[in-house]
């Protein structure tokens, strides 16, 4: 049981940009899969981007490539989520989460068992 804090959230205009981090305090953190996820009101969780922790490899949902991009840092146990070009549609609260099982479809949420709280992405137009 790891608990992961999200921060970096808040309130931005329509073009600017925010970059997300998801936080693993205290000890040695080795996830096999680190995802984001976010959920606009009303609507129900959707995949963003995952990063494979021991290689780096990342992957963004296609709708998303080009405005959003995830990287870890392994030194400090966090991952971060680089949105660029904010858009209305992006308001959502932002969920990292990770798993250590193997063998999942890791876009989708029932491959992730430790989840943050979500911090508030507000896009103003």
């Amino acid at each position: 049981q790891v608990q992961l804090v999200e921060s970096g959230g808040g309130l931005v205009q329509a073009g600017g940009s925010l970059r997300l981090s998801c936080a693993a305090p205290g000890r040695a953190f080795s996830p096999y899969y680190v995802g984001w996820f976010r959920q606009a009101p009303g609507k129900e969780r959707e995949f963003v981007a995952h990063v494979r922790w021991t290689t780096g490899i990342t992957y963004v949902v296609d709708s998303l490539k080009g405005r959003f991009t995830i990287s870890r840092d392994n030194a400090k146990n966090t991952v971060y989520l680089q949105i660029l070009s904010l858009k209305p549609e992006d308001t959502a609260v932002y969920f990292c989460a990770a798993t250590k099982w193997l063998h999942g479809d890791y876009t989708r949420t029932g491959a992730y068992d430790t989840w943050g709280q979500g911090t508030q992405v507000t896009i103003s137009s």
